[in-house]
């Protein structure tokens, strides 16, 4: 009997070890554990640092979308990156009678895979040093890599660097990035 309790207690602490290894695999992201077994939004509202995001996600109606099944890639502008549009811009945004193009910003921050940085790099690397990503709102994104670090360049010749890459979601995976990426308007 105490053998098999032993045993149990044995199986028990590998179990939550790895558990533990696992999840401990995923960034930290806006001071909050990102969990692979949640979805984009379920995450994305934890973090301190994607509460302008979260904002604008509800405020265009697609919080159902990227709680979906997926897979998604999501290019995630930390609040930094809305407060470095000039100024009103993110308020202007928000209201209702903007709400196409501000649904068109941020789709052009999803493409409809998931698509894990080193897939990505090996992508930019097949196709000589650049690669097109389509987003779902339809800009294209130019992605590069130098130095181990991805970039992306909108539509209007901005980058943005990616500044924690492979946040797994169970619907795809979240990339943050420095800069708001812009359709050409």
């Amino acid at each position: 009997m105490l053998k098999s309790a032993l045993r149990i207690v044995a199986l028990a602490t590998a179990v939550s070890t790895l558990a533990f290894a696992a999840q401990a695999k995923n960034p930290m992201v806006g001071g909050a554990a990102m969990y692979p077994t949640k979805n984009i939004v379920e995450n994305a509202v934890n973090s301190k640092d994607h509460t302008t995001l979260v904002a604008a996600v509800k405020e265009a109606g697609l919080v159902s979308t990227l709680e979906g099944k997926g897979p998604f890639t999501v290019f995630a502008p930390t609040n930094e990156a809305f407060a470095a549009l000039p100024a009103g811009t993110v308020d202007t945004l928000l209201k209702p009678e903007n709400k196409a193009k501000l649904t068109k910003i941020l789709t052009c921050h999803v493409v409809a895979a998931d698509a894990m940085a080193k897939t990505v790099a090996k992508m930019i690397k097949a196709d000589g040093g650049e690669h097109d990503i389509k987003t779902v709102g339809g800009c294209v994104l130019k992605a590069r890599e130098s130095m181990g670090k991805i970039t992306l360049t909108d539509e209007n010749g901005d980058v943005a660097h990616v500044t924690i890459a492979d946040v797994k979601q169970s619907n795809g995976v979240i990339h943050v990035v420095d800069k708001v990426l812009l359709p050409k308007m």
